[in-house]
């Protein structure tokens, strides 16, 4: 099995090398709105924001800001295919403008936009994402009432595009795609205490102050928990690639977009990893299963086809992993880069 991944340099506002209907999943997390360290990128689109800043109304930024984000939710729903899901990163924000400190709902803004979109929402997953920061508790300290709660979860918004989706009948790469029934029941709470923020691990000093941490457990997830293998997964912001090496190491094409080039250079250090994590995280979800197998209390009534366990229902028996065993630069005939992969079955 091969899989192609594109990065594309460019505005995602304007994907035109993506046809309509043509993107199975979207795993994305835009810059979040009142978030200080996208003050210059929103500016960038639109002035007005850096005016509104500068002249502390908070809420006229905050409504600008979004409005920059606006014109990649309509290429979002014009690429994604009938029945196509979206799963969108997005955290609030906290700040003090004109000398008010608020909340910013910005999960709240993007429902609202992705629904005027004709997108529907279905029931969202919140993570932690604890802090350290000895400043996180803020207002009155140890006296009532002015204190303000730390705000240490994001939102992964999950939309879809019209009815559920159809796929033929007894497909094959959907059977083998399963994920084992007490993944399903862990990766289908709305409340996510396992996947941790990370920080990125960037060289060069200045991109790393202009990433954000979007750790490869949240995509990977999600790519297995909405696409089957063959289908094609896009990230509009792409930044240094988290969701492309997700769907790579998870056997599903990927599309990118991403404004500034310097992050694409980061890629092919990525790309190189993807063997090797795609064996380990495949060995971590058959080491789990394998666990859960021994100590599981009741009968597991169906034999895995493809490996020596047991599975608790009739539609993980020909679940089947893969792991990447090349990776190859192509060329691209875009701004960007391209890059093929090559899968082999994994048994453990």
């Amino acid at each position: 099995m091969k899989t192609e991944h594109e990065i594309h340099v460019g505005d995602a506002a304007a994907m035109t090398t993506v046809p309509d209907d043509s993107v199975d999943l979207v795993v994305t997390s835009p810059p979040y709105p009142m978030i200080e360290m996208w003050d210059d990128l929103f500016a960038d689109l639109d002035p007005a924001v850096g005016e509104h800043l500068d002249s502390g109304d908070g809420d006229a930024a905050y409504e600008a800001m979004h409005d920059a984000l606006d014109a990649v939710w309509a290429e979002l729903s014009r690429v994604l295919a009938p029945g196509g899901v979206a799963a969108v990163n997005v955290g609030d924000a906290t700040r003090k403008v004109d000398d008010s400190f608020q909340l910013f709902p910005n999960h709240a803004r993007v429902t609202r936009d992705l629904q005027d979109r004709g997108l529907r929402p279905l029931p969202d997953i919140l993570w932690r994402k604890p802090s350290n920061r000895l400043t996180k508790f803020m207002g009155s300290g140890m006296v009532p009432p002015n204190a303000y709660a730390a705000l240490e979860h994001e939102y992964v918004l999950i939309f879809r595009n019209g009815d559920p989706r159809e796929l033929e009948p007894g497909a094959d790469r959907r059977y083998e795609a399963a994920y084992f029934w007490e993944e399903r029941n862990r990766w289908f709470s709305d409340l996510w205490t396992d996947v941790r923020g990370e920080t990125q691990d960037l060289d060069h000093g200045d991109l790393r102050e202009r990433s954000a941490a979007f750790p490869f457990e949240l995509p990977y997830r999600l790519v297995n928990m909405y696409s089957v293998y063959g289908d094609t997964v896009l990230d509009p912001f792409w930044g240094t690639g988290t969701t492309s090496l997700a769907a790579m190491v998870a056997g599903r094409n990927s599309v990118g977009y991403e404004l500034d080039a310097e992050f694409t250079g980061v890629f092919d250090d990525r790309a190189a990893e993807a063997p090797a994590l795609s064996r380990r995280k495949a060995d971590e979800r058959l080491d789990a299963h394998r666990r859960f197998a021994r100590e599981h209390d009741g009968d597991l009534g169906y034999d895995a086809a493809n490996y020596d366990f047991p599975v608790k229902t009739r539609q993980e028996e020909d679940l089947q992993f893969y792991a990447v065993t090349d990776v190859d630069r192509v060329e691209a005939d875009h701004p960007g880069d391209r890059f093929v992969a090559t899968h082999e079955p994994y048994t453990g």
